[in-house]
């Protein structure tokens, strides 16, 4: 049995995800390219085949880390967002 996906932090949060997706283009890619680079590493480190460079690896996490940081900032601004509207 494989892993789970370690990556997939935000799946809680697909229907503010799936909100901010089609009202920002910006946020679109950034999701997009997340969601890539995330299956990419999974795919990577659960592999049996030829062994990946610790340097592309790490590099890739960083790379990564950087775009869940963007998105949580843009959910974290989604929420207050919200919560303002509901009081």
């Amino acid at each position: 049995m494989k892993s789970q996906n370690k990556y997939r932090k935000f799946q809680l949060q697909q229907k503010n995800i799936e909100v901010l997706e089609k009202e920002n283009t910006r946020f679109k890619r950034v999701y997009s390219e997340y969601e890539n680079m995330s299956a990419e590493l999974w795919k990577l480190e659960n592999s049996n085949g030829d062994p990946v460079p610790d340097d592309f690896i790490n590099a890739m996490v960083m790379q990564a880390t950087y775009l869940e940081e963007e998105i949580e900032d843009w959910l974290i601004q989604f929420n207050k967002k919200n919560a303002d509207i509901q009081n």
